[in-house]
């Protein structure tokens, strides 16, 4: 017997994997906040702008959307610990995961990610109970990495070896 329409779809979705990355931005008083986001894509090559989906309600958005910048931390296959973390509904997750301000002032996680893009708020619009934000990429930060990836709600890491920039392994 099928379920409702929602447990239908979060069934459907949790079928797709995903890559897994935390969104954070700095609040209105300087305060860091993040989520743990996994609705990302890219959405434009020219100019480079990035889709993220941010719950309503959540301190990452009303602080993305105050400052009108956020930080996308792709994490990688060592980054568990923090994609749990940031998709719990806790305080003070900041003081629990070592993380650095970039010159641009925005959170970056110093040891789950592989790659960092921030972005420049460009357009959001509000669909259902979550935010979607269109960001223009203003700064990239990469080393070689291994994504996590999310689904069938579990973990896991991309199954081949990441390759470099370039080419190179």
């Amino acid at each position: 017997m099928p379920g409702t329409p929602t447990q239908d779809y979060r069934e459907l979705m949790s079928t797709f994997p995903t890559g897994v990355a935390v969104v954070t931005g700095l609040d209105a008083d300087g305060a860091p906040q993040g989520m743990t986001c996994s609705s990302i894509a890219s959405a434009t090559l020219l100019p480079p702008t990035l889709l993220v989906c941010l719950r309503t309600g959540s301190r990452t958005l009303s602080a993305v959307t105050a400052r009108g910048s956020f930080a996308v931390n792709f994490l990688h296959d060592g980054g568990q610990e923090a994609a749990e973390l940031f998709s719990r509904a806790e305080a003070n997750r900041f003081s629990q995961v070592h993380w650095r301000m970039s010159q641009a002032g925005l959170p970056r996680l110093a040891q789950d990610a592989f790659a960092v893009a921030e972005c420049k708020v460009s357009d959001v619009h509000m669909v259902g109970d979550h935010a979607v934000v269109l960001g223009e990429v203003t700064t990239i930060a990469q080393v070689p990495g291994t994504p996590l990836l999310y689904g069938l709600r579990r973990f896991a890491a991309w199954p081949i070896a990441a390759v470099r920039p370039g080419g190179r392994r």
